[in-house]
């Protein structure tokens, strides 16, 4: 078995969680409430930028050029690729992208989520590190890869289409395998002990995303 299909049979409970989660169903089926999406983005807007440090502890930690290069691609993934989507809609909600990081704070689910991550960059492993930030990657990917084929029908007209074909598209699912491979490289010969601790993080991760859904959903 690979490593990460270890990590994902370890979590798949939560995982199903996510793709029966009211936020995500209302997203899917162009129902959901704009302000709680508009909400949602200016977090997750926030969460990218902290996100992107957590990479950044990982390339101060890299061992070689292929460990530097990857963590590097995982900076500028978060504060570019992946916030260009959040910026389109943030800009069509009127929000002023230059001012966002001043005007808004991480709410308290965030900071939780967030501190975890940097928590484990700053006294974990490598390995620790991408057990962390793991589940956001590989967990959207997850989750619009099946919206889009169970609302494939109902995606013309979606307010909410173009979030759904950035996490579902051919370019993220590609940036996504890469990471995954690259943790099966990384922790396939890893001690058991060690896997098992590798294991509780991206669980715990997990459920962090899971904890994000619900805020997004429920406010806070």
């Amino acid at each position: 078995m690979l490593f990460t299909d270890y990590l994902y049979e370890n979590s798949k409970e939560v995982w199903d969680k996510y793709l029966e989660h009211p936020f995500l169903i209302e997203l899917g089926e162009g129902t959901l409430d704009k302000e709680k999406f508009r909400k949602y983005l200016i977090q997750d807007y926030l969460y990218l930028i902290e996100y992107a440090k957590v990479y950044a502890m990982a390339c101060v930690k890299s061992r070689n050029m292929k460990e530097l290069k990857k963590f590097h691609n995982g900076v500028a993934g978060s504060i570019e690729t992946e916030t260009a989507n959040h910026i389109m809609y943030l800009k069509d909600f009127g929000e002023n992208i230059e001012n966002m990081e001043f005007k808004y704070k991480l709410n308290m689910t965030n900071e939780s989520y967030t501190s975890y991550m940097k928590s484990i960059s700053v006294t974990g492993t490598i390995e620790e590190i991408v057990a962390a930030v793991l589940p956001c990657t590989w967990s959207y990917n997850y989750i619009g890869l099946k919206l889009k084929e169970k609302y494939k029908d109902k995606l013309e007209g979606n307010f909410f289409e173009s979030w759904i074909e950035t996490y579902a598209s051919n370019e993220y699912v590609g940036f996504k395998n890469e990471w995954l491979d690259f943790t099966n490289e990384l922790c396939e010969n890893l001690p058991q002990d060690t896997k098992e601790k590798l294991k509780d993080i991206f669980l715990r991760a997990s459920k962090y995303e899971l904890e994000f859904w619900n805020m997004a959903y429920k406010g806070e």
